[in-house]
Parts: structure tokens; C-alpha cells; sequence
């Protein structure tokens, strides 16, 4: 079913931005006509951005080829045993001449378990160290981490790299039954977000038949009609809506008659209940994808292998004690990550500060109990609910190593930080102002965290904060 016809407009210069050919290279007239739709529905939201999917000729028919090995090989975990895939050496050995960060002679001399892990912060403080030296002089594409647990990083990527989160989400849908089919003159995805301000445009995938995709913003200021949401998303008859689990709960509450082919939960961990509430709601799987932008999707829960099935043939997978150890087979261990679809940015041995239980099962390697990050919204002062993604986004100017924010019963602030910035007073200060302008006036005491404190990024006490555990739709204040 195609978009209704009734369109507006488009100035030139938005135009002309929206169909760049370095954007969307080899645009179809159908493919015009669809972003335009999308841009000029009457409904459509306040759309910010521009972007597209780069995706040169050459590039498709290498993407389409990549996509379906990534939709059907095998994928490989740490069995317990020391031992490592056959892949894993030969992949080491190209990539450490042109990965300053990488030691260079110390997993010849002691084997794998002793090449050292990477976190998280050792990206923070030096990216460009991780990405392969004949990278760093292309045109690369930029994510930034979503957010959910703290500072974000940006991620240097290519075109082909986005590129095969399709065969990853189709491999996790797959497990689910579901074939996405959405071709020319349809919308595939809808992106869904819900925070104040958020990165949000319209594009057409070429492996596809140039079939819509739209990253759209739910939170009301970003809509002509708060009625328009609903409407919008009726007109466009998505096959698949993707969003976190807090946009996923504010989608469940709007009027909308549409039923999509599948929902598509990331960045934060979807409890069972809230999963069981989405798929009465749309009549349709809700498929809890465990992924991360530097490494792209991971896993996908699966009710009959009882966790989250692994997703990339290309990525090896360990779990670690606290001092780094391979755990025995089956046995709780931090999620460890080797490889990956990014080759701007080669994972090795790199710890994502999750926690799970490795098994094999029919359907291949599994993490059971997955300790993920729960999504929590804070009550601003006007009663409103922030996604805490924005608080992230609301810090990631500041000198802060680590940090941890708490909202109590009454609706107090406890930021407990680490920080290297000489002038605390003024840090705190400057904090408190940030906070204030996001929350409004609320009470705020700021403290320090130790370095070594292994705290939960975001908590609270407060009735409704934590999305998932909601039992209605309607819950708390949004």
C-alpha cells in the first residue's frame, strides 16, 4: 500500500539537500517520490536532518552479496576450552599492523587470553588509536552511542557497515517467522524515538527497491497535531517500527490502527512484561534485539532457546571473569566481543560491562540471563518523563570519567561523579545548571563516585521510572 498522494511542496534548497547524490546515490524517480511523501504528508513531523544510505553500485551488489552470508553462516562463541575459531588469528594478525592500540607480539608469546581487553573507556579516551591507520583518511561515516549507559562515543563507520544491520535485524526476525517484504512505493522501517530533541530524517534503502525508512521523533513538540502521530504512522502502514523501549511504550499508547509485520526493540533491555504488553497491542512479535553501535546487533531474544540467539557469523564471543579469564562453558561472565561488521572500528577482546550465561543451543550459541541496560526515565518538574538518553546527551560536554544519576520517591537528584576537572566547585556548578535546564528546579546533590564503584547508570525510586515495569499503557506521567 502506498502513501497517500496528497503532498506539499518542498522549497528548493530543502530539496535539493534531500536527494544530494552523495546522500542517495543513483536515485530512482520512485525513490524521489517516496521521500518526498514522506517529507510532505500532512501529518509528517517536524523532520531536523538530512541523511541517506551512501550506498554507491558497487557498493549494493557487494552489500547484497555480504548480507546473505551475514543472514545464513554459523555463528562462533567461546565453548570453554581456550581454544578460538580458526577465523579469529589470521583476522588478528591483518588488522594489528594498522591498529596503534593493538600489542603487537604479546598473544604470540601467551596466546590469546593474554592479548589484553578493551572497554568502553579506552575508547573514550583515545578512538583514533582503534581505528585501522589506512581508515582514518577516508569519508566515514559517523554514529554516536545512543546513550543509555553513560558518555557517548563517536563511531567511525562506512556505508557497508550500516548496510548489514538489514541482514542482522532480517536474521533476527527470521527466528521470529517473520520475512520482511516491503519493496518500491511501500515504507519499510520507522524508526522511533521519544526525547525532547532527536536526530530525525527520511531516506529510501536500495537493496529494497528504494522502499521508505523514516527516523521520526514521537515526543509531541516535534508534531503540528499531537493527533498527527497516530495518523502519520497509519498513512505510512510501516512493516517494521524500531525504537527503544521507552518509545516503544509512548507508541503503544497513541490511537494508531496500523499493525506492523514486527516491532524491533535495541538499545535497552525489554522485560518480559512489557514485551508481552507491546505484542497484544500490535497484534505482532516483538523481537528484543540485544546491540550497541560499536558493535552493531549482537543477539535476539528467543522464547524457545530460552535468550538471546547470536546474530553475527563475523564476531567471536567470550565470557570473562572480573580479571579477565575465560569462565567455564555455561558459567555467568562478561559479554567479551571479538570481530564485528565495522572494519573503521576491529573489536578485540572488548568488554561490554554485561552479563550472561553462554550455552549452545539448537538454535546456535545463546546468552541466557542477560544483564542489559534497563531503561529508566527521570520526572522532571513539571511532571513530564525524560528518557534518560537525553540526560546523557545533556552531560556529554562535561570533563565527567564516570557518573551515576539517582531519583529518589520525592523526586530528588543524587549524581554521584568522577572527574578529572580541576575546578570541582565550578564542575558542579555547571552541572547542576545542565540538569536544571532538562529537569527544571528540582532538589540535586551532587557527590563523588569512586573510580573502582561498580553502580547502575541511571536509577530511581520513583513509581513508573522504569518503563518496563509498567503493567498498563497508560502508566505514569508522559
Amino acid at each position: 500500500m502506498t502513501i497517500d498522494d496528497d503532498t506539499l511542496a518542498l522549497p528548493p534548497e530543502v530539496w535539493a539537500e534531500l536527494t544530494a547524490p552523495a546522500r542517495v546515490p543513483g536515485l530512482t524517480p520512485a525513490g524521489a517520490a517516496m521521500l518526498r511523501r514522506l517529507r510532505t504528508h500532512p501529518a509528517a513531523p517536524v523532520y531536523r536532518n538530512f541523511s541517506g544510505h551512501r550506498l554507491s553500485t558497487w557498493d549494493r551488489r557487494w552489500a547484497r552479496l555480504r548480507n546473505a552470508w551475514l543472514r545464513h553462516a554459523p555463528t562462533q562463541a567461546h565453548a570453554g576450552d581456550g581454544g578460538v575459531p580458526a577465523w579469529v588469528w589470521p583476522w588478528w594478525w591483518r588488522q594489528a599492523a594498522s591498529v596503534a592500540a593493538w600489542p603487537r607480539t604479546r598473544a604470540l608469546l601467551g596466546g590469546w587470553t593474554a592479548l589484553p581487553t578493551m572497554t568502553r573507556a579506552d575508547l573514550q579516551r583515545a578512538l583514533a588509536r582503534h581505528v585501522p591507520v589506512h581508515r582514518q583518511n577516508e569519508a566515514l561515516v559517523c554514529f554516536t552511542t545512543s546513550g543509555t549507559t553513560g558518555h557517548p562515543i563517536r563511531v567511525p563507520s562506512t556505508p557497508l557497515a550500516a548496510a548489514a544491520y538489514q541482514a542482522l535485524h532480517e536474521r533476527a526476525l527470521a527466528l521470529h517467522g517473520v520475512r520482511l517484504q516491503a519493496g518500491a512505493h511501500e515504507v519499510g522501517v520507522v524508526l522511533a524515538g521519544y526525547q525532547q530533541r532527536c536526530f530525525t530524517y527520511v531516506s529510501v534503502n536500495p537493496l529494497r527497491g528504494e522502499c521508505g525508512l523514516a527516523k521520526l521523533n514521537l515526543f509531541p513538540d516535534d508534531w503540528r497535531r499531537p493527533e498527527d502521530r497516530a495518523s502519520y504512522l497509519d498513512a505510512l502502514r510501516p512493516e517494521l517500527i524500531s525504537g527503544d523501549p521507552v518509545s516503544l511504550s509512548e507508541l503503544a499508547c497513541l490511537p494508531m490502527q496500523h499493525r506492523p509485520r514486527a516491532l524491533l526493540s535495541t538499545s535497552m533491555h525489554l522485560s518480559a512484561g512489557l514485551r508481552a504488553r507491546l505484542s497484544a497491542r500490535f497484534s505482532c512479535p516483538v523481537v528484543d534485539l540485544y546491540s550497541m553501535n560499536e558493535a552493531g546487533p549482537i543477539a535476539a531474544y528467543l522464547d524457545e532457546a530460552q535468550g538471546h540467539v547470536l546474530l553475527q557469523p563475523g564476531m567471536y564471543v567470550e565470557m570473562l571473569d572480573e580479571a579477565g579469564r575465560p569462565v567455564p562453558a555455561g558459567e555467568r561472565g562478561e559479554i567479551t566481543l571479538t570481530g564485528g561488521i565495522n572494519p573503521c572500528l576491529p573489536l578485540l577482546r572488548y568488554r561490554t560491562g554485561d552479563h550472561a550465561r553462554l550455552v549452545m543451543t539448537r538454535f546456535g550459541p545463546t546468552l541466557r540471563e542477560l544483564d542489559g541496560r534497563p531503561p529508566v526515565r527521570f520526572a522532571a518538574h513539571d511532571g513530564r518523563w525524560i528518557n534518560n538518553v537525553e540526560i546523557t546527551q545533556a552531560l556529554r560536554r562535561f570533563d565527567l570519567q564516570r557518573y551515576a544519576l539517582h531519583q529518589q520517591a520525592d523526586a530528588h537528584l543524587r549524581l554521584r561523579v568522577v572527574s578529572g576537572a580541576p575546578d570541582l566547585p565550578a564542575l558542579h556548578m555547571a552541572l547542576a545548571q545542565a540538569l536544571g535546564q532538562l529537569l527544571g528546579p528540582l532538589p540535586l546533590t551532587i557527590e563523588p563516585l569512586q573510580a573502582d564503584d561498580k553502580v547502575r547508570q541511571y536509577t530511581s525510586d520513583l513509581a513508573g521510572a522504569h518503563v518496563d515495569r509498567q503493567a498498563h499503557a497508560t502508566d505514569g506521567a508522559v
